[in-house]
């Protein structure tokens, strides 16, 4: 593949996934009725909406900064731990299929970002 093409889907992809974590972010900041819904569902505090959704913000803008990695690469790792916990959570009340995979669809979508950051950096020093 061709290092311009690495650096378009990168970008795209990283874009469209920042969107979405920016936008369930702020959901779950200003505690969507949705939101609200999940989490006493669930069995958890309403609160921790807001604190996951300040994490998703931050993690949004640490996978668009360019200067440290190794931010990027936990934010990364949280959305990460975010989606698994997510499935875990789904799965323990015994909600229905659709609804325990869903967040192993996020986590596909999430590694196409993470797969081309990667291939993208890699091709970037080679060229150096």
């Amino acid at each position: 593949m061709k290092p311009n093409t690495i650096k378009i889907i990168y970008w795209t992809s990283t874009v469209i996934f920042a969107l979405l974590m920016l936008m369930d972010g702020y959901g779950g900041i200003s505690r969507q009725q949705a939101g609200v819904e999940i989490m006493q569902h669930l069995g958890y505090p309403v609160y921790f909406l807001s604190i996951v959704g300040v994490a998703k913000i931050l993690g949004a803008v640490a996978i668009l900064q360019t200067r440290f990695k190794a931010i990027k690469e936990w934010a990364y790792a949280g959305f990460a731990f975010n989606f698994l916990g997510a499935f875990a959570s789904r799965a323990f009340v015994g909600d229905p299929t659709f609804e325990v995979v869903f967040p192993f669809v996020a986590l596909a979508i999430m590694a196409v970002p993470y797969y081309f950051w990667k291939k993208y950096e890699q091709k970037r020093y080679a060229i150096a």
